[in-house]
């Protein structure tokens, strides 16, 4: 299988995601918060450097619990402003 190239905005994503879930960590340390989060430490290290821009999207909601983030604070954290998109407004 052939993997596309990433673009530079897919790499600065994942360097941004890599950024905020190191500031989370904060003194934790990446094996304790791989093992709460069922990844693996490399898979870990591999996000927070930037080497997996693009993690799966159940890898990232798996850190995001269990660091005490939103999903929507992730997004508005990565996506650079002029890419967002309004989130829709749910039932009221």
């Amino acid at each position: 299988m052939v993997r596309t190239p990433l673009t530079s905005e897919e790499r600065e994503r994942g360097e941004r995601l890599g950024l905020l879930l190191r500031q989370a960590r904060g003194e934790r340390t990446m094996v304790e918060i791989a093992a709460e989060a069922g990844i693996s430490a490399e898979t870990l290290r591999k996000i927070e450097t930037g080497r997996a821009p693009t993690p799966a999207f159940f890898t990232v909601a798996a850190l995001t619990s269990v660091l005490g983030l939103s999903l929507d604070d992730l997004h508005a954290t990565c996506t650079p402003c002029d890419q967002r998109e309004p989130m829709a407004a749910g039932p009221v």
